[in-house]
């Protein structure tokens, strides 16, 4: 195989979603390299560093960010894709996670079906497990919702998914968006749970037949909604989809390190992926912060991994934080509902500058 290499990074956290009880299991996080290359055949992007034995994904696996209305919005906007394209018929959703879209799915009339080993309910329309073709389900669509970024020989993965529902039916992908990654130099985008980066391009070589594409939630995500039976091995033609990734794609991360210290204390609002890497390149680089803010319940009194910062709740966190301290936000697409929570007495800091 002929590779590009663009882009690495040493000893990152394995797991940006998996919370832990203590600090001392959040400082005894795993970690590993992420050495981002092009397969110069394919036009593929992913990580040659990645090893799957480091992850385990379990219960402790919280994902789930549903808890802002800002992220409903966009959910609802992919049940209208949903609605349009796979009205009728049956639905699979595979990594549904905590259940939280397959239900929302449900209650817009849909027959509809999960599989994911993370689920923590009893449920008897999901499956508490990898998806594999043994468990003969098939559908007459299937859902992939920031699924195949974790999955190592994504190609294959589809394959095996559309041999188990019998070559047929249509698919709906969601995944980040590496051209925003490179366009906005979103450093705290890259991580070692993604092993796979995405572009339209990509979808449009790997799908002979395709629906409806475009982009999502301010750019940050793209989705496909394609025909399983037209997937095929991509392949790179010309120059027009290679890869390059900036020189100073840290620069934004400087620019946080730099930022003064207006009051005595700084946290990040966000325990999601986003903030558990801004947290390590912080404290990695001498600048820890003091907490994590964030509303989902399932994450607050836990504790992130590599940094192992204490993650509290918007109420518990705002009585700690003095006038004037530094908020940095993770995801600019929640300023609005963030600064309506905290108030205008904090300094607000968009990491993603958009």
């Amino acid at each position: 195989m002929s590779k590009q290499e663009l882009f690495r990074l040493h000893g990152v956290p394995a797991y940006q979603n998996k919370m832990f009880n203590s600090p001392e299991a959040a400082k005894s996080c795993p970690s590993g390299d992420v050495v981002l290359v092009q397969d110069m055949k394919t036009g593929l992007v992913f990580n040659d560093a990645y090893d799957q034995e480091i992850l385990n994904y379990d219960e402790s696996y919280q994902n789930e960010q549903g808890h802002s209305h800002i992220f409903q919005s966009h959910l609802n906007e992919v049940l209208g894709k949903i609605d349009l394209h796979f009205s009728g018929g049956r639905i699979l959703e595979v990594g549904c996670g905590k259940g939280g879209f397959l239900d929302l799915i449900r209650q817009r009339g849909h027959d509809a079906i999960g599989v994911d080993p993370a689920y923590e309910g009893d449920a008897p329309y999901i499956h508490k497990q990898h998806f594999d073709a043994s468990l003969k389900i098939k559908a007459d669509a299937v859902v992939l919702r920031h699924v195949l970024e974790h999955i190592p020989q994504p190609l294959e993965f589809l394959r095996a998914i559309a041999s188990a529902n019998g070559g047929q039916g249509k698919i709906y992908i969601e995944v980040p968006c590496l051209d925003w990654i490179i366009q906005q130099r979103a450093w705290f985008d890259v991580f070692y749970e993604h092993v796979n980066y995405f572009r339209l391009s990509d979808f449009n070589r790997m799908f002979g037949v395709t629906y409806e594409m475009g982009h999502l939630f301010g750019g940050q995500y793209i989705y496909v909604i394609a025909e399983l039976a037209s997937l095929r091995e991509p392949e790179l033609v010309g120059l027009v989809d290679v890869v390059h990734f900036p020189q100073n794609f840290l620069g934004e991360l400087e620019g946080c390190l730099n930022t003064p210290l207006k009051a005595s204390n700084r946290i990040v609002w966000g325990a999601a992926a986003k903030g558990v890497m801004f947290s390590h390149h912080m404290a990695t680089r001498g600048a820890p912060l003091d907490f994590a803010i964030d509303i989902n319940p399932a994450k607050q009194g836990k504790f992130l991994g590599g940094s192992a910062l204490p993650v509290l709740s918007p109420a518990d966190g705002l009585t700690k934080l003095s006038t004037g301290g530094d908020v940095f936000v993770m995801n600019s697409n929640y300023m609005e509902e963030i600064s309506s929570l905290g108030g205008n007495h904090l300094n607000y800091i968009s990491v993603d500058r958009t």
